[in-house]
């Protein structure tokens, strides 16, 4: 099945300051509000299944750790989804919250080329189901797997397919960060990575490494986790 990665770029104007810890909180909010607008989307916002977006946070970043009232700031929203970024394009032009309202909605499509490396911009989150942060629970090779097989499997759904697991991802893999990332959501604190992978240059590695840029890689794509910058050949 063809697919495309469309990119959202929304700028908006804060209404109060924001400290650092709580924008993914305020921009999963604006989201969830403009898919809460339509019946159909509002049953997929509450679906426990993949989403097939992922966002990062504002830019430009705020280094003393608070975004502030009545400035402008610019977030993204990917997906794979055609009539997801249709729809969002139209709801979030119009939406606000207490916090954050948008001002303009842009789009383009990421081109498709051969890529080099993709990385993470937001952390990536895995669990372990019984411990929570994979690390000590987890060897480096179970963390990579899940990696892989959390991408295969969501790829695998989109495009009713199955593909061969058996192929080679990426040729070299490397932790950009030298301890856990923490991720605050809902009184909650999750531990993530950031990561860096040199892709293999298969055809079908070089599909999957499309796919992740529209969908992050690991969990909590539609809370703002595993959103990746890339570099082409």
């Amino acid at each position: 099945m063809a697919f495309t990665v469309t990119e959202l770029s929304i700028k908006v104007y804060l209404l109060i300051d924001i400290p650092v810890v709580d924008v993914r909180e305020e921009i999963t909010r604006l989201i969830d509000n403009a898919l809460a607008k339509d019946e159909k989307y509002l049953k997929f916002h509450k679906q426990n299944k993949y989403k097939n977006y992922v966002y990062d946070g504002l830019h430009p970043v705020e280094k003393e750790g608070v975004y502030h009232e009545g400035n402008i700031y610019t977030y993204r929203i990917r997906t794979i989804d055609d009539y997801l970024s249709s729809y969002l394009i139209k709801q979030l032009f119009t939406s606000y919250t207490e916090t954050l309202k948008v001002l303009t909605v842009s789009s383009r499509v990421i081109p498709k080329h051969y890529l080099e490396k993709i990385f993470s911009i937001t952390p990536i989150i895995i669990k372990d189901d019984n411990f929570g942060y994979w690390r000590g629970h987890l060897s480096l090779a179970e963390y990579e797997a899940r990696l892989k097989i959390n991408l295969i499997k969501n790829y695998n759904e989109f495009n009713n397919t199955k593909i061969d697991e058996g192929f080679e991802l990426y040729t070299h893999f490397e932790f950009n960060n030298h301890k856990p990332v923490p991720v605050s959501f809902k009184n909650i604190t999750l531990l993530g990575d950031k990561v860096t992978l040199y892709l293999s240059y298969s055809n079908l590695a070089q599909e999957l490494a499309y796919f992740s840029l529209g969908t992050g890689v690991g969990e909590n794509g539609s809370r703002g986790s595993g959103f990746l910058g890339y570099k082409y050949l």
